[in-house]
């Protein structure tokens, strides 16, 4: 656990600057948060957004990023709302296609999630663009990453390794992770990789071996030196590929989820001698077969994990060995990954209903909470407020 405390007091726990928050891990530290809520009860200000998108809120000091795609997905555009009022600050078109892009009937033209530092705003695409903003929406610059975005279309969110922005580019006919200078959008490395299309995030985990940068693929998971692109390790897991779930780390483990056909969960021991080339037989401390999501991250808390399968099925797990404490169906079908905030976990189904659970190593429900329409993006969480995004609404909900 100290790689993880070290990593998360990088950050500001009052901000939400990328996919899952400061840790990369869904963790916050706030206090105060609601546990029930409804469209007349605990909601701040409910915002109408303009077009689809799938991004989760990112959030620095007063401003909620987030990203959408009008017109069919032709008009890919960066959106800034005040988290005070609710209002939209900016809607900024950063590319424009003459034709969009396949995407999956549950995925969007923009669903990889802002990354936020200092007064930069860095956005991501897929395969239709990444670009770095300055706060008051002024493009400092573009680039268009050459690869497919395989058959879904956009996924996985960028990463932030001191001055590298980097990207996994898994499309069906070519697979590479990418280093982009973050001044410039210059490529600094690039590392192809042979298996199939994937839409995972990366994470980075700092140990005192070196930093790794633990990046899911079709068939295999690998850690990277991140200043160099330097392959470390990798394990591999036969017919696994469409990743989507971002690992988590601690107790000395990596927890990964395989993606489809048949998921499994992996634990990787990361910090022990020999941790070099395929260590599939050699650190794979224990798997698990059975209630796996293919689209929601696992939620590391303490000694327990907890996953959240696709179709609603939640699952504790001892984080060092495996055992399973519990599951529970919690009804509904998932992609947005839960959150641990107040010493509450939260999972947030596609149906607008959110289930609130004390973490432990017994199953107890606090609360059901339902919005309208669909929600397939992550909660996020800044200044003592819940913010969670619908396919047509933004919400800020708080006591």
């Amino acid at each position: 656990m100290k790689a993880l405390l070290s990593f998360a007091l990088l950050f500001s726990f009052d901000d939400w600057p990328e996919f899952r928050g400061p840790t990369g891990q869904g963790h916050s530290t706030e206090r105060g948060l609601p546990v029930t809520w409804s469209e007349t009860n605990h909601v701040k200000w409910k915002t109408p957004l303009p077009g689809k998108g799938w991004s989760s809120p990112a959030i620095q000091g007063d401003r909620v990023w987030l990203t959408t795609a009008t017109e069919e997905g032709r008009s890919l555009r960066a959106l800034c709302i005040d988290r005070n009022t609710g209002a939209v600050l900016l809607n900024v078109e950063i590319f424009r296609l003459k034709n969009s892009a396949h995407a999956h009937q549950k995925n969007s033209h923009a669903s990889p999630t802002p990354l936020l530092e200092g007064d930069k705003v860095y956005v991501h695409f897929g395969a239709s663009g990444t670009a770095c903003l300055k706060n008051d929406g002024t493009v400092i610059w573009k680039t268009t990453l050459a690869y497919d975005n395989g058959q879904h279309g956009n996924g996985g969110s960028p990463v932030l390794y001191e001055d590298l922005l980097i990207v996994n580019c898994d499309g069906q006919q070519e697979q590479y992770v990418v280093a982009l200078d973050k001044q410039t959008g210059k490529q600094r490395w690039k590392k192809f990789r042979q298996g199939a299309q994937a839409y995972a995030t990366s994470l980075i985990v700092r140990l005192p071996t070196g930093d790794q940068l633990i990046s899911p693929g079709a068939f295999r998971t690998t850690a990277y030196e991140p200043r160099t692109g330097k392959e470390l390790w990798y394990v591999t897991y036969g017919d696994g590929f469409s990743n989507v779930p971002r690992p988590v780390y601690g107790n000395g483990l990596v927890y990964l989820c395989t993606g489809f056909m048949q998921p499994s969960l992996l634990a990787v021991r990361v910090n022990e001698p020999g941790g070099r080339g395929d260590v599939t037989k050699s650190h794979v401390a224990w798997m698990l077969k059975r209630g796996v999501s293919l689209t929601p991250s696992p939620l590391l808390v303490g000694e327990e994990l907890y996953v959240i399968s696709d179709n609603g099925i939640a699952t504790c797990l001892d984080a060092q060995s495996g055992t399973v404490h519990w599951q529970q169906r919690l009804g509904g079908n998932f992609s947005a990954s839960p959150l641990y905030a107040d010493g509450r976990i939260y999972f947030q189904s596609e149906e607008g209903e959110s289930v609130v659970i004390a973490p432990g190593k017994e199953f107890k429900q606090l609360a059901k909470n339902q919005i309208d329409g669909q929600t397939l993006a992550s909660l996020a969480v800044s200044g003592g407020a819940l913010f969670l995004r619908s396919h047509s609404h933004l919400y800020r909900l708080s006591n």
